[in-house]
């Protein structure tokens, strides 16, 4: 999903590509001429409803250009469809990339929209299998799909979830190969890490837990946990720009103050990367 304008009292996100992609990012456009920093991730990197995402935050407080290549709904597979954009990120002095949610990704089960990765396209001969009795034609979204799988059989279920949580560890291997260098895994979610097992009914990240990150770590420069904190939390939407509309969707997503929570504990890895010395 690309967000735009969605008319009087919402927030203009001045569209924008880079490189050769197909896809539209969050404006306006970052220069790239000098060092810069890349930002990969879902709805929280490109900030919805905010008008200074923490992305913008690390720049003001870094005095570096932050490349904003957050998507709404991104998957790791928007970006492994995407080798312009890697290959921007990995021209960055550093890379931070969001821990994303492992049911936006094609796999043995399932195909998703390459781009819009929430989007189910369809079943693989193997989930057919697995779930006889289903149409999936009925199905247009990921988690849609699959929380329906696990009101059938969550045990079924189950062998779909665990196929999903080997592809994302695969895939973000695969992902910090490609850029290499000083690369920043930020969690950044309204709950602690997963410990283990989840329902499709849960919150974004969905499906990843700390093992899965553990699995990363040694790949990485620094692993950042920011859960926002229970004043951040009591804030609700206040600070967020949106119209009418929009206002069910805002009250889901984290607001201005746990941004700012998320950039002063990325600057504290960051500003020695930058050698700015501001950390």
């Amino acid at each position: 999903m690309t967000c735009h304008s969605g008319g009087p009292g919402a927030l203009e996100y001045y569209p924008c590509r880079y490189g050769n992609s197909r896809v539209l990012f969050r404006g306006p456009q970052s220069h790239m001429d000098g060092d810069y920093i890349a930002f990969l991730g879902g709805i929280e990197t490109y900030g919805r409803f905010i008008a200074k995402p923490f992305p913008n935050l690390v720049g003001q407080i870094l005095s570096v250009e932050c490349v904003n290549f957050g998507l709404v709904n991104a998957g790791v597979d928007l970006y492994l469809n995407d080798p312009a954009v890697l290959d921007l990120a990995g021209g960055a002095v550093a890379k931070v990339i969001q821990v994303m949610g492992a049911q936006n990704m094609s796999n043995r089960y399932y195909m998703v929209h390459p781009r819009r990765n929430d989007r189910f396209l369809r079943a693989s001969e193997k989930l057919e299998k697995l779930f006889p009795e289903v149409d999936f034609t009925e199905f247009h979204f990921n988690r849609h799909m699959l929380a329906r799988l696990s009101e059938i059989s969550e045990d079924r279920a189950a062998i779909v979830i665990e196929e999903l949580r080997t592809a994302w560890v695969a895939r973000m291997k695969h992902i910090l190969t490609i850029i290499r260098g000083k690369v920043v895994l930020l969690w950044f979610a309204d709950h602690p890490v997963s410990e283990g097992g989840v329902s499709p009914n849960a919150r974004d990240p969905l499906f990843v837990t700390r093992s899965m990150i553990e699995t990363l770590r040694p790949r990485v420069a620094s692993v950042v946990e920011v859960v926002q904190s229970e004043d951040a939390a009591l804030q609700g939407t206040l600070g967020m720009t949106f119209n009418d509309f929009e206002a069910c969707a805002a009250t889901e997503l984290m607001g201005p103050m746990a941004h700012a929570e998320a950039a002063d504990s990325l600057v504290e890895v960051l500003g020695p990367i930058v050698g700015n010395g501001l950390a």
